[in-house]
């Protein structure tokens, strides 16, 4: 799906401060009035703005550059210079805007309606009228406004699901999608089908629901880059629960495989591994009883485990309950 765009990198400006006024009030009778001059107005912040329509950072993916308006200059007669206009950038829930320079985590959009300024326009600098004293009824001086603030701000994408799906490419994860939600997802027998995360609804019961996530396969060094690497990993950061999967008709030992996975989690970030988790032993449609009870054996011991089959609905339903009583204990 080449329209998902998950990572985009942009060169962001607030509008900067108009400058204060340095102004005398004239007049018929009064060639030498004081002090009227106004303050300039504020620059234009950069705010972006939860649009829950969006699924992607598609809409921003050609945009390099996205500047606010300045500050007008303040005026005699006590005018106010008309502030900046403000940029407003909308973006899909689980957006994160972090600085392209330091990494620096500026914000995160994450709720419905949430309305965040990225980027405070300057503010804009007081006219001479506001330094009069007493003692200082003329002053000729007044204030700059504040500079604009500029950089480079990367826009990541994080996918928003209760349930994320955890597991090697080919593990059945497209397909356990397809089956327990409407979503439909490419499924086929070669690794990376899934290319960008899948989100579907998943049904209960009448009126319980949760969000499931089929994000992209796995491989050994993902924490390193290699293969989708980072931009797998990080979409599983904002799921509730994680649901390991490993096919039953796998060419290695479960307990060997779970760990691989386990690893690279551990990797890239191991706050990961303190959300709840489920394995699940997908295609068990492929194997007979004695089979199950011979993988049974080699199942990591400190998880809980269910085997299913997306093809014949084995233990769906259980599946979708244990998930809907783990996200609401």
């Amino acid at each position: 799906m080449e329209n998902f765009v998950d990572y985009v990198r942009i060169r962001f400006r607030s509008g900067k401060g108009g400058a204060g006024s340095v102004h005398f009030y004239r007049g018929p009778g009064t060639p030498m009035g004081g002090p009227d001059g106004g303050d300039g107005g504020r620059g234009g912040h950069i705010i972006l703005k939860a649009e829950p329509q969006e699924w992607t950072l598609l809409s921003l993916k050609y945009k390099k550059h996205i500047l606010a308006e300045h500050g007008d200059i303040g005026r005699g007669q006590l005018k106010t210079g008309r502030d900046g206009q403000d940029i407003v950038v909308k973006v899909p829930l689980g957006t994160v805007a972090r600085d392209a320079e330091t990494g620096e985590v500026l914000l995160e959009i994450t709720e419905r309606d949430e309305e965040k300024i990225l980027l405070p326009g300057g503010r804009g600098g007081k006219g001479n009228t506001f330094f009069k004293t007493s003692t200082h009824q003329s002053p000729q001086y007044a204030q700059p406004g504040e500079p604009a603030d500029e950089r480079w701000i990367i826009l990541e994408l994080k996918v928003l699901a209760d349930v994320g799906l955890v597991g090697f490419p080919n593990a059945g994860k497209s397909t356990l999608l397809s089956a327990v939600t409407a979503a439909k997802p490419k499924i086929a027998e070669y690794a990376f089908t899934t290319l960008v995360p899948q989100l579907g609804i998943v049904k209960v019961r009448e009126g319980q629901t949760f969000i499931m996530a089929d994000i992209p396969g796995i491989i050994e060094g993902a924490h390193e880059g290699k293969g989708l690497g980072h931009r797998f990993l990080r979409h599983i950061e904002r799921n509730s629960v994680l649901l390991f999967m490993i096919p039953a008709d796998t060419n290695r030992n479960i307990q060997e495989e779970y760990n691989i996975l386990y690893n690279e989690l551990q990797e890239y970030n191991p706050d990961l591994l303190d959300k709840p988790r489920i394995l699940a032993i997908s295609k068990c449609d492929l194997i007979d009883n004695d089979l199950e009870k011979m993988l049974r054996a080699t199942l990591p011991p400190d998880i809980p485990v269910i085997f299913l089959s997306a093809m014949t609905n084995l233990n769906l339903q259980e599946l979708k309950e244990m998930l809907w009583k783990i996200l609401n204990q």
